[in-house]
């Protein structure tokens, strides 16, 4: 870090220099693991978000609007990560306007995450613990309107650097570029900017997540009739945490490599290997299985996801039973 004259540019030279090795044929293996594994679980994604809009139910239900708008961040966001990281792994440059629109998707797909599993624990939350209002409070125009929040909230921070770069240097977005996560950072005080909004997003969706779990749990034990939905929704709550916890672990992915490339330096083959399973598990792996997961759990989008998944081998398309 660029501690001594305030700046960042010496951070994300030294990540384009990291990123500079040689295509052998261990690399390229890697890479296309990484770009398959990727590819794959978009695809899955896609079926799943088809099953979604088959079914008319689907599009009004507020808990399934906001399991496609996941499905549709996690995808978005998958594709133009393991993008980035082709990139840089092929030492490609590319035009600085490309490069701003790359890192400004990431960006707010990458924090859109927290935020929709804060919005998908309010929503169970009501369910259980207010049901004769759910229908009035979790409407789904009031659910694309908390998404539109979402967006918003997740995108502040990076425009705000965006206006300010081009304040600063008005031809900016001219030339070409080794494209990194650190683009648009030229003095220290961004990156401190980004840590703090981080912390902030992560306490805020933690809080609103365990606040939810307690409440749900509380009112599982008290309420004599429909313990099994509520029982249900702790369930998803609880792993909703879970899914907190490895956005946690994704928003150290850059950390964790600074101290790998520290420790063991770039030119080895130790920190190259360590690099690319801190990608593949700490960054591709939480965003691949989460929609499955979700959907593997959800007994409605289950077996309509199968029968697309599989060319709609079965002979008869399965009914929709939204509880």
């Amino acid at each position: 870090m660029a501690a001594s004259n305030g700046t960042a540019g010496d951070v994300s030279v030294t990540y384009q220099l990291i990123f500079a090795q040689d295509m052998d044929a261990g690399l390229s293996t890697k890479t296309a693991v990484s770009v398959l594994t990727s590819l794959f679980f978009i695809f899955v994604n896609c079926v799943m978000l088809f099953a979604l809009g088959s079914k008319r139910v689907f599009h009004e239900t507020p808990r399934y609007i906001l399991f496609g708008h996941m499905l549709m961040n996690d995808s978005v966001l998958l594709l133009v990560s393991i993008l980035l990281y082709t990139l840089a792994q092929r030492f490609l440059p590319i035009p600085k306007s490309i490069c701003t629109l790359l890192v400004l998707i990431s960006h707010c797909t990458f924090r859109n995450a927290p935020l929709t599993l804060a919005l998908m624990s309010l929503e169970r939350y009501v369910a259980i613990c207010f049901p004769l209002r759910h229908c009035n409070i979790a409407t789904p125009k009031r659910t694309g309107i908390a998404i539109g929040i979402i967006w918003l909230l997740s995108s502040i921070n990076i425009i705000t650097d965006i206006i300010f770069v081009l304040t600063v240097n008005p031809s900016y977005l001219v030339g070409i570029i080794l494209c990194s996560s650190e683009t648009l950072f030229l003095f220290k005080w961004q990156l401190d900017k980004y840590q703090g909004f981080d912390v902030l997003y992560f306490v805020s969706v933690a809080v609103i997540i365990i606040f939810t779990y307690i409440s749900i749990m509380i009112t599982a034990r008290s309420v004599s009739s429909d313990k099994d939905s509520a029982k249900k929704a702790l369930r998803t709550v609880l792993l909703h945490l879970i899914q907190l916890c490895l956005c946690l672990t994704s928003f150290l992915y850059v950390t964790i490599e600074r101290t790998l490339y520290i420790m063991t330096g770039t030119n080895s083959s130790l920190f190259r290997n360590l690099r690319y399973l801190n990608f593949l598990i700490i960054l591709i792996l939480p965003r691949c299985l989460s929609p499955l997961i979700y959907g593997m759990r959800d007994e409605a989008v289950w077996p309509l996801f199968k029968y697309f998944f599989c060319y709609r081998s079965g002979k008869v398309k399965p009914s929709v039973n939204v509880h």
